[in-house]
Formats: C-alpha cells, structure tokens, sequence
C-alpha cells in the first residue's frame, strides 16, 4: 500500500454535470395542495421546485470547485482492519506557527468537510489566542473519500480510519472536534487512542448517564428543576423526537430503500437533505448558492448518495460493545462542550458531567446543529478559550509546545 499523501483538486467530470441537469430537467413533482407548502409536512413544494429550477438552469458548480479549491486538499489510502485500504479525502490547513495544535475535526449526516470552511482561517490565525493544525478529512462513504464494500463499517471503523490519517501525517498527539455522527467518533477515538487523543471538544451530546446521575437527572426532571435554557432543550428534544426523526429510523432499517431514490433523483436528494437544513439550523438564512453546493457534495460524491446513510445501519445493527463506550464516561481524555439552543439533543449541562473530565463549557444563546457554519465565530472561540489561557485545557497546548 502507498502512503504517499498526494495534492488534489475537485473536478467533477463533465458528464456528471449534464446528467444532473438532464434529470432535473425531467423531474415529476407532486400535485399541488393547500399544505403543499407547510413545513410541518416536509420541504415545502415551492422551495423545492425553486431550487431544482436554479439547480438546472442557474447554479454554477464550477464556480463553487474554484472556491472549494482555493483550500487544501489531499488524497490518501489509509488501511482499515477488515477493510483493506480506502483513499481518503482531507483538508490539512497548517498554521504558520509551527507549536500549532493539531485538530482532527470530524463532520457527521448530513455534513461535509464543507462544515469546516468557514472557521479554518479562525482557527489556523495565530493572532488571538492559540492556533491549529486543521485536518478536516471526508469520512469514508462520504464527499470525495472511498466507501468499503463489506457491510459492517461502524464507530470503530470511522474512528480508526481518522486516528491512522492523524499517524499518517506526523501527528502522534492531537485533539479532537466533532458533532453529529462526529461527536460519536472522536469519543471512540478518546476510548480507543487516548495516549494520542490529548483531548476533545464537542458541539453535540449523547451521554449514558450512571445510575446515581440518572436517577437525579429523573428527580429532577419530575419536579421541573429546570431553569429556562433547560426548558426550552426539553421542548426541542421533544420535537426532534416527534416530528423529525423518521429519516433516522429508515437510514437504521433500510437505508438501501432510500438509497434507490437519492441517487437516481437529485429532487429526492435535495428534498430530503434541505428539510434537514431548515429544521436542525437556528434561522440560519441560507443561500441558494449554499444549500446547493452543500447538495452537490452528496450528489457528485464518489461513493454515491446512498453510502452516505449506511453509518446508521451499521451502528444500529453493530453488537452493543462496539460503540456504547462512545456514550459513556471517558475519563482520559479531557472534554470541552459548547451547547446550542437549536441543536437536535439540546441536553441540561449536568448530562455533559456523565461524559467525561469536563474542562470548558460554553452555553450559547443562539446557533443549530451545524454550529461551525451558522455562527463560525463564536464556534471557533470556543476552540481557542478552551486551549487558551485559564481555559482548562491550556495545559494540552503547552504539551505540543514542549514536544516540539
């Protein structure tokens, strides 16, 4: 197996493109009704047909390459054990400071590396605060990296595949960012590598709380012990379990279903990944341009729209071992986490304590499930206080600055 890490460009062929656009141009949509346009039933049928129309006719996804391109982009194989070899896609955009911290940021469903590009310049700034080494790879089945072909590739396997990509590029100490499915695979990083995992942030939260803290936690929430942030997380744990969580439990059964529809119709794909970006975000105001270079990463990822759905299957289908660790306390491994009002599981702090050694947290008043992308500020400060000075983890960045 090569090891050689090699430059890359994204350049989807041309025939790619003209296919896409022949298919949007012979879409069939539903019949219009009064709630046809209600988001309470899904992505709303004007929105979509606009879309798809701009999609076809206005949409410059080539632009979009120049500036996706601008960052940088490599390719590498990197061994999966039982998986043979993938050729994975990542950004590593280094800081000029060489005592940098080296980042793994990890993306979840339905993200992208795309969720990295607008706190890279935050991050690798050694201006304010501490600066990072960002790697930011496409987990396998995802944008531009390689998809296995044998069923089982679970928790496990995503996380050994970015701990070896770190030990690939010279980096034997590194910390971890993740929300989403990321959250779950740099907490198994934490169980797996924690003598090269130095620490980890998180911007969602699954926790298994123990018996003591559970049975508090249900004390608690028996007599209203809660203060208004914690309200408002309960309401919208509530939501999220009544009225948007289907997707999750047809990408766990049978995500080959599915995969028939996303990947033959880019209306599909676009319906179903665009609801989601309403939904999980805090009034972010998308652009066209951006839903639709979010889209076309899934469209035009080299594994296909359908693989990106089947890291649900197999954690849901994966023996209870392989994973559950992921969700309970890791205690080697130092933890920051940043809580947003609209994120999917807006969980009480006191959930975050069954986690792991908290040393940073920060409640925000505003910000979604896609936390980096709608507010990069505030995401990537939270990153700097909490390796910056009184932060908590300012100790772990002054072990990079004594290894070099």
């Amino acid at each position: 197996m090569s090891e050689e890490i090699r430059p890359f460009k994204i350049s989807v062929p041309d025939s790619a493109i003209a296919a896409l656009k022949d298919k949007l141009a012979a879409a069939t949509f539903p019949d219009e009704v009064d709630f046809s346009d209600d988001w309470n039933y899904g992505a709303p049928l004007r929105e979509v047909k606009r879309l798809a129309n701009y999609w076809k006719d206005g949409f410059d996804w080539r632009a979009q390459e120049v500036k996706l391109n601008t960052l940088p982009h490599y390719m590498t194989k990197i061994p999966v054990e039982g998986f043979g070899s993938l050729d994975i896609h990542f950004i590593h955009h280094k800081s000029s400071k060489l005592d940098s911290i080296p980042l793994l940021f990890c993306h979840g469903w339905p993200g992208s590396f795309l969720e990295v590009v607008k706190v890279l310049p935050l991050l690798v700034d050694d201006n304010d605060g501490p600066s990072f080494h960002v790697v930011a790879p496409s987990l396998p089945n995802f944008g531009f990296s390689e998809g296995p072909s044998k069923k089982g590739f679970s928790i496990p396997q995503y996380a050994e595949c970015a701990h070896e990509l770190m030990m690939r590029l010279g980096y034997e100490k590194y910390v971890t960012q993740g929300g989403d499915w990321g959250f779950f695979i740099t907490r198994m990083i934490g169980v797996l590598y924690p003598e090269h995992c130095l620490a980890s942030h998180v911007n969602f939260l699954c926790v298994k709380p123990s018996v003591p803290r559970g049975l508090w936690l249900g004390f608690q929430l028996a007599l209203r012990w809660w203060f208004d942030r914690e309200q408002g997380g309960q309401s919208r744990i509530g939501w999220y379990v009544r009225e948007s969580s289907g997707y999750m439990v047809l990408q766990s059964t049978k995500p080959s279903t599915l995969g028939f529809a996303i990947t033959d119709s880019p209306v599909a794909l676009l319906a179903w990944i665009y609801e989601k970006l309403h939904d999980w975000t805090d009034e972010y105001p998308w652009t066209d341009d951006e839903i639709l270079t979010w889209i076309s990463l899934y469209q035009f990822s080299t594994a296909g729209p359908a693989a990106s759905v089947r890291i649900y299957y197999e954690t849901a289908h994966a023996s209870r071992e392989k994973w559950i660790k992921g969700i309970e306390y890791v205690p080697r491994v130092p933890l920051g986490i940043s809580y947003y009002p609209k994120d999917l599981m807006a969980l009480p702090k006191t959930w975050g304590w069954s986690s792991g050694p908290i040393v940073f947290e920060a409640v925000h008043e505003q910000g979604g499930h896609f936390a980096s992308f709608e507010c990069p500020e505030q995401f990537a400060a939270d990153l700097k206080n909490m390796f910056g000075g009184g932060g908590g983890a300012q100790e772990v960045a002054r072990k990079f600055e004594s290894h070099l």
